[in-house]
């Protein structure tokens, strides 16, 4: 099997991290960029070149059973066990055990010395210090104290805690990542469309607890009749060109009644399937619909990780959430390749594009509510959702006021017609990133910092910051930190970009861009910031992303164990 470059790059990465560290690695891939051959890569390298023992973790048996289907196609050869009781095997004894969290989490001593856990889904660890992975790993380590775990998932953060990698959790550092939108632009993924429901719903009054809204508040004001006949109308109009639509209610209730508007009023056989449908009910339904013979499938809160229909070209969130990861996760099943697929169609009944903002960049609040400026925005004309820095809508053409400008004045052209004339343009940055920058034309040349802002999905401008000059070009880099941060001055360029990362400096919420006529490149001249973070608990930056692989296995000398 061939592995596509970045599921090699991950592999190469983790081996890096693994001899270079003593912490744990974390890898992030998109849901439906293939976690599963990689994961059966590193299984493979670890017995067959290091002799070394592997446990493979997850919470749901479709993905055990996808890991152990990718191992005996990738390595044959590797003796390989399931421990699972919703698959009735129990083995134990073997070079990898593919097994459920809920049936080994009390066996770790039962399995004998192991040197790698990896754990599928990794943001299902829980923060705190108890759960079922956490009782597993810690058992593990008193059978072998080296053993070093590693992490794979499509969202690394949680709704309440942020990031899974932290010094104080069992995933420290995300040596690798792939983002949606690159893996859509080389095409191993999707492309998505979005709309937003004609009918609005109102969020205000619901309740949050433990970081998401109460379920059955969120059912009382789902479920009522002008809501589901609206979307149901809205769904059957949508997919008439469609091949298959998951659908995700907000409860059993609520689903049901989707079920029965869109049979009654539509003619449309909806399948529906819940954590209560037996499983062989459960089984033959899933098999209709990944047959074909099903178009349309509801269900509540089960088809979101492990479940693999690629075919599907149209997601109906049909319930609004406070959880990033749960609204990738529904949006994700579309995210697969399918011969004949040209896209698929997201269509959101519960605000939730607008309230995280694009599947690629989504954000995670730092409150209850997910309070702040919306990272995404809906066209009047046609409902398309998208980012919030997009002045024109890419499905209809409808053009957006400028912030605090009257409609009237937008222009065909902001560029100057004269030369030398100067024309600006506001923009809100949806996204800043920092990073060393070096000259390729001269590498003794001072370091500097480049920060990139991102206006809308692709439109990137950037400035350079030089702390690692002197004179005036070292004290315009003091006033711009200084206008940014709380923490000293960095003495360089290296120790900015960490401090950077590691959060030191106030968002930026937009930028003015400046233009003379006949020059090639815009400058970036005033910043709108927010406020500025309090100081850092400790000023280590991020490390270096590992160099690039190369040798025989993926950098790593096979007299030379990783792990």
């Amino acid at each position: 099997m061939n592995l596509r470059p970045y599921q090699s790059e991950a592999i190469a990465a983790v081996y890096e991290h693994l001899r270079t560290r003593d912490d744990n690695p974390c890898v992030v891939i998109p849901t439906g960029g293939g976690k599963t051959p990689v994961i059966a890569t590193i299984c493979r390298d670890a017995v067959g070149h290091w002799g070394g023992r592997v446990v493979l973790l997850a919470h749901v048996k479709e993905l055990l059973e996808q890991a152990a289907d990718k191992l005996r196609v990738i390595a044959p050869d590797v003796p390989m066990g399931i421990y699972s009781a919703g698959l009735k095997r129990k083995d134990l004894g073997y070079a990898v055990t593919v097994a459920g969290i809920q049936s080994i989490w009390k066996k770790a001593c039962d399995l004998g010395p192991v040197d790698l856990i990896i754990v599928d889904e990794a943001h299902m660890v829980p923060a705190e210090d108890d759960g079922m992975y956490r009782q597993f790993i810690a058992d593990a380590k008193v059978v072998n104290p080296n053993v070093r775990i590693i992490g794979l998932t499509a969202t690394p953060y949680r709704m309440k805690s942020g990031s899974i990698c932290a010094p104080e959790n069992i995933l420290n550092h995300v040596c690798y990542e792939v983002g949606v939108r690159e893996l859509i632009v080389q095409g191993f993924l999707s492309p998505l469309k979005t709309k937003a429901g004609l009918q609005k719903i109102s969020t205000d009054d619901l309740h949050v607890r433990a970081g998401e809204f109460v379920a059955s508040e969120v059912e009382d004001l789902m479920d009522k009749a002008g809501l589901v006949e609206g979307a149901c109308a809205e769904i059957a109009q949508h997919t008439k060109d469609r091949s298959a639509t998951l659908i995700f209610s907000s409860g059993i209730r609520h689903g049901q009644h989707i079920v029965d508007v869109l049979k009654a009023k539509h003619g449309i056989e909806c399948g529906f399937v819940t954590g209560d449908t037996p499983d062989g009910v459960r089984a033959a339904i899933l098999g209709r619909f990944r047959a074909g013979e099903l178009k349309y499938l509801c269900n509540v809160n089960v088809l979101t990780t492990g479940f693999d229909a690629p075919h599907i070209d149209c997601v109906a969130a049909v319930r609004p959430t406070m959880s990033p990861g749960l609204y990738y996760q529904m949006v994700g099943r579309g995210f697969r390749l399918h011969p004949g697929k040209s896209d698929c169609l997201v269509l959101d009944f519960g605000g939730n594009v607008l309230r995280h903002g694009p599947v690629d960049a989504i954000r995670i609040a730092t409150d209850d509510r997910g309070e702040g400026e919306a990272p995404a925005k809906e066209c009047p004309n046609c409902q398309a959702l998208m980012a919030a820095g997009y002045q024109t809508c890419p499905q209809c053409g409808h053009q957006f006021p400028e912030p605090n400008r009257q409609q009237h004045e937008a222009k065909a052209s902001t560029e100057g017609i004269l030369s030398g004339q100067t024309t600006c343009e506001e923009h809100r940055v949806s996204e800043t990133t920092y990073h060393v920058h070096s000259k390729r034309s001269d590498p003794s040349a001072p370091l500097t910092m480049r920060v990139e802002y991102r206006v809308g999905f692709n439109r990137y401008f950037r400035e350079w910051v030089c702390f690692d000059h002197t004179g005036y070009a070292r004290t315009k880099a003091e006033a711009w930190w200084r206008a940014r941060s709380v923490e000293p001055v960095p003495g360089g360029t290296e120790e900015a970009v960490e401090m950077a990362k590691a959060g030191a400096l106030a968002p930026t919420l937009s930028i003015t861009v400046e233009k003379k006529a006949g020059d090639q490149f815009e400058r970036v001249t005033q910043h709108a910031l927010g406020d500025k973070p309090p100081r850092l608990d400790s000023e280590e930056g991020l490390p270096d992303r590992p160099p690039e692989p190369a040798g025989m296995t993926y950098g790593i000398p096979e007299d030379e164990i990783p792990f």
